[in-house]
């Protein structure tokens, strides 16, 4: 559901297990990466433009799966940053997951991965911004986790 339209019929599906293994339901032949994303925050389906994201997207379920607390998962991250065993996703990697309790009522949330950018490694880009006007920003900056915010409606 989260696949733009002209990549759904070629993209890679994959159910991902609580541990972040997973099994290949459609193989995929555009790059595309597409999971049932449900967790307890209520994400419902994500993909992914680049099937070498696959690491750190079964890294980030296994985090989210861990029956943790929120904080608990946030440490989690930032202890593998610091120690350098967090996977890094691939530059300029999209990431397209639909969120909400049903299709009907779901938004669209796209992030571009930019891996240890700031606002001015990428041209005075802001890195702060609002999920509800107009406009991108970089979140995380310095972090693997560094991306670019696309607001969805």
């Amino acid at each position: 559901m989260a696949a733009p339209p002209a990549l759904q019929a070629n993209a890679m599906v994959i159910k991902l297990d609580s541990g972040g293994d997973y099994t290949v339901l459609r193989e995929g032949s555009n790059d595309l990466v597409c999971w049932d994303a449900r967790t307890s925050r209520g994400a419902r389906s994500a993909c992914s433009a680049s099937v070498a994201n696959l690491a750190r997207i079964q890294q980030n379920r296994a985090y989210n799966m861990s029956g943790k607390t929120a904080d608990e998962i946030r440490a989690m991250r930032e202890e593998a940053e610091e120690n350098g065993t967090r996977e890094v996703s691939v530059f300029g990697g999209v990431y397209y997951t639909l969120n909400g309790a049903d299709a009907e009522s779901a938004n669209m949330h796209i992030t571009i991965a930019v891996p240890y950018a700031t606002g001015e490694t990428l041209g005075s880009f802001p890195d702060q911004g609002s999920y509800t006007r107009a406009g991108s920003w970089v979140m995380e900056v310095g972090t693997s986790s560094a991306h670019i915010m696309i607001p969805g409606r």
